[in-house]
């Protein structure tokens, strides 16, 4: 099975230097025009230098998913410079946070505005350019584990993956009609692999470093508190022994945006190396004591990577 994306435009929105510009470049490997959107204009600017490295076509339109006047302009410019819009990826989200007896009322509330109208504002007004125009395209929503199941210590992004779940099989029944599908995958916590932020941070990337307020960690000090049960230590509670990589999430991404899953829709994705099937009481083998995953197949031919992928 050959997938190829060629005459196909995306748009991928909060294609910052981890999951976003890995699924980037992957839809651009496999054939893809693709725009890069992130608040930040440096970010989509990196993200779509690092696809144009690697010989494809990209721009960057940087904007604020939770502002429709932005939405709409930079769609509109996506048009503009490519035609149309085949594919939507909907990751732009607030990560980190704290628990439900430490969080901000300003924090959650905005974490919760970047999903909840970055998904709707930017499927609504992309989705009407398909329907008009007879675009039978692909629309993902980028999940999460902790939208599925609980963590400590990230009570805003697991309350608003959790509405993305639901968003999702909403927007593909009223999709459906147009022959627009609408999907979400949940990957869990992947070990980066864009060689500039491993440059920059390290192997490991932002994973690596300490969780202030993560998923678990330390809040308080007063007398009453109880220590949360996480340590941070993520591949050894996988059952194949690794969370993966964006080129992971990249490839399956792709894959779901293909014609070979025209039928489709309403449903979501898990790559997670069985994270989510297991019971809480199984404790997998070490890694080291595992077969493993086969071989990464890599997307960015621009550099070696300088890290074992764990």
């Amino acid at each position: 099975m050959d997938i190829s994306l060629e005459g196909k435009v995306a748009l991928v929105t909060g294609a910052g230097p981890n999951i976003g510009s890995g699924i980037a470049l992957a839809l651009a490997r496999y054939g893809a025009k693709v725009a890069c959107n992130d608040i930040d204009v440096d970010a989509a600017k990196t993200a779509a230098e690092r696809i144009e490295r690697n010989g494809g076509t990209a721009i960057s339109v940087p904007g604020d998913v939770t502002d429709e006047e932005q939405v709409i302009g930079y769609v509109q410019a996506v048009v503009e410079r490519f035609g149309q819009i085949d594919i939507l990826v909907n990751n732009a989200a607030l990560l980190g946070g704290k628990g439900v007896l430490d969080e901000s009322a300003e924090f959650f509330g905005r974490a919760v505005e970047v999903a909840a109208l970055g998904n709707f504002l930017n499927t609504k007004h992309v989705g009407r350019h398909m329907a008009e125009n007879g675009i039978r395209g692909s629309i993902v929503a980028i999940s999460s584990s902790n939208g599925w199941s609980g963590s400590a210590g990230v009570i805003a992004y697991a309350f608003h993956k959790g509405g993305v779940n639901n968003f999702v099989r909403a927007a593909a029944m009223d999709l459906a009609p147009y022959g627009i599908r609408v999907n979400s995958f949940t990957p869990t916590a992947p070990t980066p692999d864009n060689p500039d932020l491993i440059a920059e941070r390290g192997a490991g990337g932002v994973l690596e470093r300490p969780h202030r307020h993560g998923i678990g960690g330390e809040s308080g000090t007063e007398s009453w508190r109880r220590p949360a049960r996480w340590t941070g230590q993520r591949p050894p509670m996988v059952p194949m022994g690794t969370t993966g990589t964006p080129t992971d999430i990249g490839h399956c991404v792709a894959w779901l945006c293909s014609d070979y899953a025209r039928l489709i829709t309403g449903i979501d994705l898990v790559v997670d190396g069985g994270a989510r099937a297991k019971n809480f009481a199984y404790f997998p083998a070490a890694a080291a004591d595992t077969a493993g995953p086969l071989p990464l197949i890599p997307l960015d031919i621009t550099g070696e990577l300088d890290q074992e992928v764990s």
